[in-house]
C-alpha cells in the first residue's frame, strides 16, 4: 500500500512557475513508476508526465513538453513536477499516481492516487 500526498499548488500568473511535490509513504518507493495527471473543470483526467521506477526515464504529454519536468528523489520518497511558462490552459487539479513496477499514459495504469492539488493560472 502506498499513500500519496501532493503539495505546491496555487495561483500564478501566466508565464510563471510552480513546483509540485508528491510525498509517498512506504519503504519501496523506488519500485514504483510515478505519474502526474491533471483534471480541468468539466474535463476528463489527462496524462501530464511520468517517470519510470527502474531507469527514471521520463515521458511527457505534448502539451507540456519543454515546459514541465518530472523528477524523483528516492531518498526523500518524493516525486516532483517543475512547471515553467505556465499558461491559463494549465489550470487544473493535479494528481500524482503510482504503480508498482510499472507506469503508463492512462489513468487505468496506476493503482494509487493522491488527493490532488489545485493549480490556477491567471491570464
Amino acid at each position: 500500500q502506498v499513500q500519496l500526498v501532493e503539495s505546491g499548488g496555487g495561483l500564478v500568473e501566466a508565464g510563471g512557475s510552480l513546483r509540485l511535490s508528491c510525498a509517498a509513504s512506504g519503504r519501496t518507493f523506488s519500485s514504483y513508476g510515478m505519474g502526474w495527471f491533471r483534471q480541468g473543470l468539466g474535463k476528463e483526467r489527462e496524462f501530464v508526465a511520468a517517470i519510470t521506477w527502474s531507469t527514471s526515464t521520463t515521458y511527457y504529454a505534448d502539451s507540456v513538453k519543454g515546459r514541465f519536468t518530472i523528477s524523483r528523489d528516492n531518498v526523500k520518497n518524493t516525486v516532483y513536477l517543475q512547471m515553467n511558462s505556465l499558461k491559463p490552459e494549465d489550470t487544473a487539479v493535479y494528481y500524482c499516481a503510482a504503480r508498482y513496477h510499472g507506469w503508463g499514459y492512462a489513468v487505468r495504469n496506476y493503482d494509487y492516487w493522491g488527493q490532488g492539488t489545485q493549480v490556477t493560472v491567471s491570464s
